[in-house]
C-alpha cells in the first residue's frame, strides 16, 4: 500500500524526489503519511480535495482486502 500511494503521488507531482511516505501502524490501523515539496501540496489534494480523495478511495479498497483500515495524511 505504501508503494501504491508513493507512485500515485510521483505521477502528480513537479518534484517527484521529494515524495515520501511512513507508515506507522497498529495491529488493525495504520496510517500513511505522506510528505512531499511544498509547492507540490495543492497538486497532490487536487481541487476541491479530489485527487487526495480518490487515493483515499483506492487505499481504502486495498486495506479492505487484506482486513485492516488504512489511514492517508498529508504532512507538511
Amino acid at each position: 500500500m505504501k508503494d501504491l500511494i508513493k507512485m500515485i503521488a510521483e505521477a502528480l507531482v513537479d518534484q517527484p524526489e521529494q515524495v515520501s511516505v511512513k507508515e506507522v501502524g497498529g495491529n488493525h490501523t495504520s496510517v500513511l503519511e505522506l510528505s512531499v515539496a511544498k509547492v507540490d501540496i495543492g497538486k497532490v489534494i487536487g481541487k476541491h480535495g479530489r485527487n487526495v480523495s480518490a487515493m483515499r478511495t483506492i487505499l481504502s479498497a486495498v486495506s479492505a482486502k487484506e482486513k485492516k483500515r488504512t489511514l492517508l495524511e498529508i504532512v507538511e
